[in-house]
């Protein structure tokens, strides 16, 4: 028994550092770090942690041990830490099934405060309220605002469009309740990250012209996804191998979200399921024309969208591309 024991261990050891080995040649082989990047040393670790940590989320869900968000959930979760801000003032509450954390300044205001309502980032599979707890504390002491923080739902149980429809239902609770938590009405900003910029924008738009609500005053949009479609401009073709967000990357929460199987990868990189009309109608604001010829110098410029095919349109939008999560 202490035998088949000790060669069980031995053999663990050698997956996870084959595992290793086969991250760090990856990250050298597929990855381009700008020279001009600072803490390259550092960021070429942490990288190659994330290629480990994505690649065992892949090995375990494909043996049905654990789903890919979860595991990488609970890395994060091992990874980062909360910390208590002796001059900020957390609640846990709940709008309906959304959670959400609320953050207040302790020192006494004379009037009310600003309000920012926050999404986090994470492609509608990683991130939380505890993985943006210590950002959104800074926030709110660092502003003298209250913040709502939403945790809005994920994969593997939710997909598209669950993330916008949460943050804009509790962006709407808030809302109607500012007097509540001492906001001041003419001062509620929107604020996010990643894909919680993108929420930020489609939050914002729904809003617009409900006069029964606080007017939004500003959008604070962190690295947002601008566009998915184009995949083909000079800057996407410039970033393609940076981590941390890669084309790989990108592609897999995007698939994974909108609940797409990632054998259309191809076709989403060279736009062949966009019908011409369509494109047409778009075109101006997603394509490159209108982008100085300085920047596009570097790169030459494949053509897009590729020829269309309607097999691959219909394909994408069929029941049976669904991914099993």
């Amino acid at each position: 028994m202490g035998m088949l024991l000790l060669v069980l261990l031995l053999g663990l050891l050698i997956f996870h550092l084959g595992l290793c080995v086969w991250a760090i040649f990856k990250h050298f082989l597929t990855t381009d770090i700008p020279s001009a990047m600072q803490h390259q040393v550092k960021m070429r670790v942490l990288h190659c942690i994330m290629l480990y940590v994505i690649s065992l989320g892949n090995i375990l869900e494909k043996m049905r041990i654990c789903s890919f968000p979860r595991f990488v959930r609970f890395t994060q979760a091992i990874i980062f830490t909360k910390k208590k801000d002796p001059k900020v003032v957390v609640t846990d509450l709940h709008f309906g099934t959304i959670p959400v954390r609320l953050f207040q300044p302790k020192t006494v205001s004379c009037s009310p405060r600003r309000g920012i309502i926050f999404y986090h980032g994470g492609g509608g599979m990683l991130g939380g309220l505890d993985c943006y707890h210590n950002v959104c504390a800074f926030l709110a002491r660092e502003t003298d605002s209250v913040l709502l923080c939403v945790g809005y739902r994920k994969l593997p149980d939710y997909h598209y469009p669950i993330v916008t429809s949460d943050c804009l239902n509790a962006s709407i609770h808030f809302l109607k309740r500012l007097n509540t938590y001492d906001v001041d009405h003419s001062r509620v900003v929107l604020c996010g990250d990643s894909i919680g910029g993108v929420v930020v924008a489609q939050v914002t738009q729904a809003l617009v012209g409900q006069e029964d609500l606080a007017q939004i005053r500003a959008q604070v949009m962190i690295y947002p996804i601008i566009q998915g479609i184009n995949f083909q401009l000079p800057s996407s073709q410039q970033k393609k191998s940076v981590p941390f967000f890669t084309w790989d990357l990108l592609l897999m929460f995007v698939c994974r979200y909108m609940a797409i199987d990632l054998y259309w990868r191809d076709a989403m990189l060279k736009g062949t399921f966009i019908p011409p009309e369509t494109w047409m109608k778009y075109k101006k604001w997603l394509s490159a024309d209108n982008i100085p010829e300085n920047f596009k110098n570097k790169y030459q410029e494949p053509q897009f969208p590729g020829p269309f095919n309607e097999a691959e349109l219909e394909a994408g939008q069929s029941p049976h591309t669904v991914e099993a999560s």
